[in-house]
């Protein structure tokens, strides 16, 4: 299978079970969708999961899970999910593949120019299971 098609069917994969989402007295949260195995994520490499209908880069490094909106703020394309995963002073990053500017994975900012950043989500595992509950426009 090339690596495209790869791709292809881990967005397919991911909009699959749901677990309820904790509610508060006057907030309603969005569910945690289940999205794919832990072993299913190659460590400091991204994966692109189709959550709820929004794209989601999920990266896996330094022994942490993060989910950041796969969609690269300068260059307008799905293609956080191919970026290149390291760090910048101890600081976990991602990379975008058609320009390289660097975002900070716990944050979402862009290191690289002001007031540009990528969306967070939560994530978590769960049982081996690797969740994302999407978060709300910030």
């Amino acid at each position: 299978m090339s690596q495209r098609s790869e791709r292809i069917s881990q967005l397919s994969l991911v909009n699959s079970s749901r677990h309820r989402a904790e509610r508060g007295d006057a907030t309603r949260r969005p569910n945690w969708t289940s999205v794919c195995p832990l072993d299913r994520l190659d460590p400091d490499r991204g994966m692109a999961a189709l959550v709820d209908g929004v794209q989601v880069a999920l990266v896996r490094t330094g022994g942490e899970l993060y989910a950041v909106d796969n969609l690269d703020p300068v260059g307008g394309a799905y293609v956080m999910s191919r970026g290149i995963v390291g760090s910048r002073g101890g600081v976990p990053t991602l990379a975008s593949p058609l320009h390289k500017q660097v975002y900070d994975l716990r944050t979402g900012w862009c290191l690289d120019l002001p007031d540009v950043a990528l969306r967070r989500h939560e994530v978590r595992c769960r049982d081996g299971q690797v969740e994302v509950r999407l978060r709300q426009e910030e």
